[in-house]
């Protein structure tokens, strides 16, 4: 078997693949549409960052692939229907390093709130400008947090610890911790924030969340930062708002389009504008995110291809599985969800005479997924009749074991 790795993930992920017995092959940069459906010829793990979109033309041109690892949080750059469809289980890899997103955020608010990249320009310009003016600590100051998830919560405590008082939003019912207090509306938010940022996830519905009724609602003076995704916000609209000094700074990590490869031209509204911070996309690049990024999407990758494993996959119906220790074989089964699925399986081996050691099934939506242990053969009258269900998606034999 062959894993195919794009977008350079860390080169820890080679050694979980290849103790599972694939070839690893490896390509800088991402790739379009038509160079991905060439390069999957033949291979049964991609592994992906952010900038390598799996489309559903993609994935009908793959019949070899098995997984796809998303070797960072977001996975909207996968059509995960369309995978899930075709028995490709995608994983991603949602808390490894949301700890460098927190930092750099709390970074970039102080560095804001000190008018730091004005205070840098001025220097490297040769002109010395030593004022307080419009320069702020950030302690007693509020901060406004959108989205309260792994990396929202985790700033609201570090922020809290340096003295900030914080409100969020988030559509979901989230515990507030610390002394954090929940918002009722986005509007709330926005009215009492001193700073505001963005941290929710890639789903379409947030696609322009964020625009110019948003940036009017912002007190005046406040500062703004978007480290989630480029889609949901208006940025000429942004730019509007700093050059007419009513927001006092901004910070974005995240952009509508982004270059593929490193040394490709970038464009952006935002470019040369007073007190913003632009950095291209590195939110969760530290070297300590990346080598646990690299190992936890390959171990996830691994443990799917040896084990039938679907622990905290984002499309497939997720089964912690152990070692078998007696079967001889595991069979992998998805399917579609209807009403007797299960009692197929189990007719196809009583009636082949495989003798069953133990079974799990779990669902999800329209999707089921049955991981059954045979002790002694499996006869192939078992597989043929497996296939041949209608509601079959894909079938897999592993040695169990192994």
């Amino acid at each position: 078997m062959r894993a195919l790795l794009l977008e350079n993930p860390h080169e820890n992920a080679d050694a979980a693949l290849e103790s599972a017995g694939l070839e690893v092959v490896r390509h800088t940069g991402a790739m379009d549409e038509d160079e991905l459906i060439a390069a999957l010829d033949g291979v049964q793990v991609l592994g992906i960052r952010s900038k390598t979109t799996v489309t559903r033309r993609v994935l009908e041109a793959a019949p070899d692939l098995l997984t796809v690892g998303a070797f960072c949080i977001g996975t909207n750059q996968v059509d995960l229907a369309a995978a899930a469809h075709r028995g490709v289980a995608v994983f991603n890899a949602p808390f490894s390093n949301t700890r460098s997103v927190v930092e750099l955020t709390l970074g970039e608010i102080i560095a804001l709130n000190r008018r730091l990249t004005v205070q840098d320009r001025a220097l490297h310009e040769g002109r010395w400008d030593k004022s307080a003016a419009g320069s702020h600590e950030v302690r007693g100051r509020t901060l406004g947090i959108v989205g309260y998830g792994n990396i929202g919560t985790q700033l609201s405590v570090l922020a809290e610890a340096l003295g900030m008082r914080v409100v969020f939003y988030d559509t979901a019912e989230k515990l507030a911790l610390g002394n954090a207090r929940r918002m009722g509306s986005l509007e709330e938010l926005l009215e009492i924030a001193d700073v505001v940022t963005l941290h929710v996830d890639g789903r379409a519905g947030n696609a322009g969340m964020f625009g110019r009724a948003q940036f009017e609602r912002m007190r005046p003076g406040a500062i703004f930062l978007n480290l989630s995704r480029g889609f949901l916000v208006d940025y000429a609209a942004l730019r509007e708002r700093v050059l007419a000094g009513a927001i006092a700074g901004a910070a974005v990590d995240v952009f509508p389009e982004e270059p593929k490869r490193n040394g490709d031209p970038f464009d952006s509204e935002l470019r040369g504008l007073p007190n913003v911070i632009l950095t291209p996309h590195v939110g969760g690049s530290t070297e300590e995110a990346q080598e646990g990024i690299g190992a936890f999407v390959s171990n996830k990758l691994a443990s799917y291809l040896l084990d039938g494993t679907t622990t905290m996959s984002v499309n497939v119906p997720p089964l912690a599985l152990d070692r078998a220790q007696t079967a001889r074989y595991r069979v992998t089964y998805l399917h579609r969800n209807t009403p007797g699925a299960l009692a197929l399986v189990n007719q196809a081996f009583a009636e082949s005479g495989a003798n069953i050691e133990g079974q799990i099934l779990g669902t999800r939506g329209d999707l089921g997924y049955v991981v059954t242990d045979i002790g002694g053969e499996l006869p192939d009258e078992a597989r043929v009749a497996l296939d041949e269900v209608p509601d079959t998606i894909r079938l897999r034999v592993l040695l169990a074991g192994r």
